[in-house]
Order: structure tokens, then sequence, then C-alpha cells
């Protein structure tokens, strides 16, 4: 029989993330994964470390952290994964948005974002791609990229060296519990002996948690992003839109100002050259199918900010799901009641910024490191049931 001091679910960003800070602490990690590294939620997702699109307060600090470790991680990892200090823009397309990013950009230096509001001359001067009729931007020199799917190898190959055993196409069937305390859990390729289980499944997290009787409100949110065929650089660093912002921000908008399909612009480059042109974000539970409307709805929305983006060929669309909370910010935390099962998950949209800091917050949470512990409260298991 196989056997583990822990045994984390999920091998994207998040598992990946944590396998490799437990098993720098000497502890026996077998990381199981149902496909391939990073395969998932982190292989359907843009390439943007967005701060300034967080919410003020804890949102933020959390970011600005798990930020900070990004700046010296490919060394530490020993491994590129193209991250970029390039900055971020949210694009203001419209004169009923301006009032609005004028508040949120006062809000975002108080809270000690370095984060401008630009005019129409200078928004153009950075990003001579977008339409004439921009009224404005914000834009803060704290935004970074990475390429996701390497993020994820990367963190996996470290592990490794720390002798994390990884386990890809490997299911879970079970989770083992004793008298309120994890033993083990099976899979399709056998037993594994642990009492201590990590749930980072993102959006099929759920599904884990009820093998341990546990109700956990994650749902799935459906998100698409279009990739264009390889052009020459177009756009510096990452571009978002006030709308995106607006609709993500403002929780009291009535169903007919929501934009159809949840649809807001982002938009990056490849180094390699291709566009990621999103997205979308609806609630249609795993339904990976999407329909013509929605892609030219996307297609339409950015053309109205990039207008050369007409003359780009499409070449495909990623479907991904990003695992919702509701109160944009994930779960970490053991799970009261059940001795050995912690959740690490609810990421939304925010996965790819906060996989640094993840794997930090949950060797905290097992260790009582106090660097991390000021974070962990607000991330408790037990606020979700009582929103």
């Amino acid at each position: 029989m196989n056997s583990a001091d822990v045994v984390v679910i999920g091998g994207g960003v998040i598992g990946t993330s944590i396998a490799y800070r437990l098993g720098a602490t000497g502890r026996r990690v077998i990381l199981i994964e149902k496909g391939g590294i990073g395969a998932e939620t982190s292989a359907s997702c843009d390439k943007a470390i967005f701060l300034q699109s967080k919410k003020p307060g804890f949102p933020s600090q959390l970011a600005k952290a798990s930020r900070k470790v990004y700046e010296n991680l490919e060394e530490e990892l020993g491994v590129s994964f193209e991250f970029k200090r390039a900055g971020g823009m949210i694009v203001i397309q419209s004169e009923a948005h301006l009032e609005f990013m004028k508040n949120f950009v006062d809000i975002q230096k108080a809270a000690g974002m370095d984060i401008h509001l630009l005019n129409q001359k200078d928004t153009l001067e950075i990003q001579p791609c977008l339409s004439p009729r921009t009224i404005g931007s914000t834009y803060s020199s704290e935004d970074a990229e990475v390429n996701p799917l390497l993020l994820s190898q990367a963190f996996a190959s470290a592990a490794k060296q720390y002798g994390v055993e990884i386990q890809t196409h490997t299911e879970v069937q079970s989770i083992e519990v004793n008298d309120g305390k994890v033993i083990g859990l099976q899979t399709n390729n056998g037993f594994i002996g642990t009492e201590l289980v990590i749930n980072a499944g993102g959006p099929f997290s759920p599904s884990l948690a009820k093998m341990v009787g546990v109700h956990l409100p994650i749902q799935p949110r459906r998100g698409v992003i279009l990739i264009s065929e390889k052009i020459q650089p177009i756009v510096s660093g990452n571009v978002l839109c006030s709308q995106y912002i607006v609709a993500k921000h403002l929780t009291n908008l009535d169903e007919d100002e929501l934009p159809p399909f949840g649809i807001g612009l982002s938009l990056g480059q490849t180094d390699s050259g291709n566009l990621l042109i999103g997205g979308s974000r609806e609630f249609v539970g795993f339904d990976k199918s999407v329909s013509s409307d929605l892609l030219k709805a996307i297609a339409a929305h950015a053309i109205r900010i990039v207008p050369s983006l007409s003359s780009v060929r499409i070449i495909r669309s990623m479907v991904g799901f990003r695992p919702y909370t509701g109160d944009g910010l994930p779960v970490i935390d053991f799970v009261p009641g059940i001795k050995g099962y912690i959740i690490a998950a609810g990421h939304e949209g925010d996965g790819i910024a906060l996989a640094p800091i993840t794997g930090h917050l949950v060797t905290a949470l097992l260790d009582n490191h106090s660097k991390y512990k000021n974070f962990l409260k607000p991330l408790s298991y037990d606020r979700l049931l009582t929103k």
C-alpha cells in the first residue's frame, strides 16, 4: 500500500504550488491529478497577474503579497515560466464609466496601489492599437503576466526535486474517513494511506468535498477566450476594459445593466504572437458547448475597443471553469469536524495571481507560521456558510 504524509488533489497552479511548498518542508507528498499537470482550469485562462482589478482591502493586500512572491519565483524554481513585469491597463471605453473609474483609482491609491488615471493621449501612447474613441484608462506598473501552463509545470518540476510524487491520469474514487479522521483515499490506481488530504480541485472541489460529507458552495463559472493567429506584437502588457471592472465591483446592478454573457475585454499576447481575447462569465454548470452568438459577442466587443482586431483571424477558442465563491476570495481552511481535510479552492479568476501565496498559506495553516497567519481568517470555510 502506498502512503504519504499528505495527498494534494489537483494538479493546476494551486495544487502544484501547495505540493511544492509542502515538499520543501520535508513532508512526503503525493499529488494526484485526473488529467495532465495544468491541463484543466490553468490551461484555459489568460496570462495576466492583475492587481489593480482586485477589490480594495483584503483582496488587494492578498494579491500584493502574492505578487511579491512572484518577483523572485523563477530564480527559486530554476526555470522560466515567462514572467514579465509588463504593467496593466483598464481601458475606459464609455463616458458613463468615467466617474466610477475616477473613484476606483482614488480608492486603490488610498489602499497603496501604484495606479494612475491616464487621459486619452497618454493611453494611446502606451497602447496605440486602441480605438481613438477611447476616453482614457487606468495604468499600474505592478501588474504582470506569466504563462499559466508553464507555471504549473515549473511548480511540479520543483516539487519533484523535494521528492514529491506526482500521479497524473489518476482519479480519486473515494476518501476514507474513520471516527471523523481521514485515513486515506482510493484512486483508480490503488489505495493511498494518509492522514491529511488537501482538496485543490478548483471548480471540481465540491464533488471531492462531498466524498467526506461536506457541503462546499463553490460554483463553476464558465469563461471563454478567443485565440488568434500569430501576429506581430500589438499589445503592451495586459488590457481589461471598464465594463469588466464595473460588472465585477458593482454587485447591485440590475439584470438589464449587465453585459450579455458577462462579457468584458481581457486582452494579452503570448510570446509566440497569439492574442488571447476574452472573455465571458456565465453560470452554465460544466457545459462546454459554446454558441456562435457568444463567440461573435466577444469578438464584437473586442473590435469596438481595438479596431484592428477585425482583420485578425481567430484559430480557436478555449473554455474553462472558474471556481466561484461569491465574495471573490478562495477557501483555505481545515473543514470543521473532519480531522485531516483541508480545502484550498475557490480562486475564480484570481488563481494565477494567487497561486504563489496559496502554497505559503497552506503551509502556514499546517505549521502555524506567523508570517501569513493574518491572511487565513478571511479565507475560512465557515464564512461561505453564513453568506
